[in-house]
């Protein structure tokens, strides 16, 4: 949620709620794992500090190669000769272990704390992303080989991503400003990385698109290592693997709010999500061409650059309402796709489709960093994730069968009736429709 995330009481009452739930307030500890209190030094801008700097430098190189990955490996598998099942397989071996392995990596990031997990899993990266370019610029004798590079990009993705969340609140103030500032780059670099990957891959240059991602991750690895956070919230020493991941599920399921929005994200990842990128890949491609897809997907990242920053500013009493009016837009590109629309026409649906899910990724990611103490976020987060992006590999896997057996157009008409139906189910469930906003820090 892919970034790829996201009600009525008064926020007061919610806080409320939150303390409840949780029990005793967040308590601090430094890198080493002492006790100790979250300090700023006095006069620390909201958004704009020299950590959060060195933090967005990191996120957007990194969230450059993710834009890249999906459509240079598909396009470039399609491009090759090879079939729409190849390459929704390739996107399940990607996505599958990240979403299998999550869960461990927000317990491991609790243990070893996040940035130095952050750091290891860019530099994990950094070399399956070298060696996925010399796969490619030399030729795939195997599909195994490439299969198993992806398991491992997969890993090192589950591995980095819950201290991506925890480590928001920890860099800036206004949460959901540098939420908003974190999508806008998200959708910078995907606005400008699929098409690259695109026009690269249309050059027959598949293995450049892995070079240039292993020097994104390599250059992500040394900012966080530039990172000063002092203490950071931590749970209680002890306890082993499960108990912690016990722990994460009873804090996850106390939240209704929380693991309502993630069994309707699954349902919308198997039928609607899950399946779309190959389905359209299988439609764009050979139609109009590699660089043609990569530019509508850079389309989706111009209309997130532009939901980006609209919620930066735009700070709704109920933010999950909000976003899920925003993601009604959703279903437009895949019906656009079924009508046979021109792809100057699939473009402008792709831009509407992306402010959606630019508004509704700040509202999700803000509502889950500011409702969940620090010392459980990572394990909370690695639930939400494994949720949320779990079911996306079966539903890409699924996508080549499901072409077979009902054909493209049903395939894709699925996916709109389900989008839909994703939105009205967010503002229907009452905990989800009235969660409140929780306000700045001073």
């Amino acid at each position: 949620m892919a970034d790829r995330t996201t009600d009525h009481p008064a926020a007061a009452t919610s806080v409320q709620i939150q303390d409840h739930l949780s029990g005793a307030p967040s308590a601090g500890a430094p890198e080493d794992g002492r006790p100790g209190s979250v300090a700023r030094p006095s006069g620390e801008p909201a958004i704009w500090s020299r950590n959060f700097r060195y933090y967005f430098t990191a996120r957007s190189a990194g969230l450059l190669s993710w834009a890249m990955l999906p459509v240079a490996i598909s396009a470039g598998l399609l491009s090759g000769g090879y079939g729409l099942d190849t390459a929704g397989y390739a996107m399940a071996f990607l996505v599958g272990p990240f979403a299998g392995l999550v869960l461990f990596g927000g317990v491991l990031a609790d243990r070893f704390t996040a940035r130095r997990l952050m750091i290891a899993a860019d530099l994990a990266n950094l070399v399956a992303h070298v060696l996925l370019a010399l796969l490619f610029l030399h030729g795939i004798d195997h599909l195994w080989q490439l299969y198993t590079l992806l398991v491992a990009a997969g890993t090192a993705n589950a591995m980095f991503q819950p201290g991506s969340a925890s480590t928001v609140p920890l860099v800036a103030r206004d949460v959901q400003g540098a939420n908003g500032i974190l999508r806008t780059s998200e959708a910078l670099t995907g606005l400008g990385g699929p098409a690259l990957a695109g026009v690269l891959v249309g050059f027959g240059a598949t293995g450049w698109v892995m070079a240039l991602s292993a020097v994104a991750y390599g250059t992500s690895a040394v900012c966080l290592a530039a990172l000063r956070l002092g203490a950071v919230p931590a749970p209680p020493s002890g306890g082993g693997l499960w108990h912690n991941l016990a722990v994460g599920w009873r804090e996850f399921r106390a939240r209704t709010w929380l693991w309502g929005v993630i069994v309707i994200w699954m349902v919308f990842a198997v039928l609607s999500w899950g399946p779309q990128l190959t389905v359209a890949a299988g439609v764009v491609v050979p139609e109009y061409g590699a660089s043609a897809f990569g530019l509508l997907n850079a389309a989706l990242g111009a209309g997130t650059v532009a939901g980006g920053l609209l919620a930066i500013r735009y700070k709704p009493r109920r933010p999950l309402a909000a976003g899920a009016v925003a993601i009604t837009t959703y279903p437009l590109y895949p019906l656009g796709i079924v009508l046979g629309w021109p792809v100057w026409a699939l473009a402008a649906a792709q831009v509407a489709v992306g402010v959606g899910i630019g508004v509704w990724g700040v509202m999700w990611a803000t509502s889950v960093q500011t409702q969940v103490p620090g010392e459980v976020l990572n394990r909370v987060h690695a639930y939400e994730v494994a949720g949320s992006v779990g079911m996306y590999p079966i539903g890409s896997a699924l996508a080549g069968p499901a072409v077979d057996a009902f054909g493209t157009d049903r395939v894709l008409l699925a996916g709109v009736v389900v989008a839909f139906l994703t939105a009205v189910a967010l503002l229907l469930t009452r905990p989800i429709r009235t969660l409140g906003r929780v306000p700045v820090r001073s």
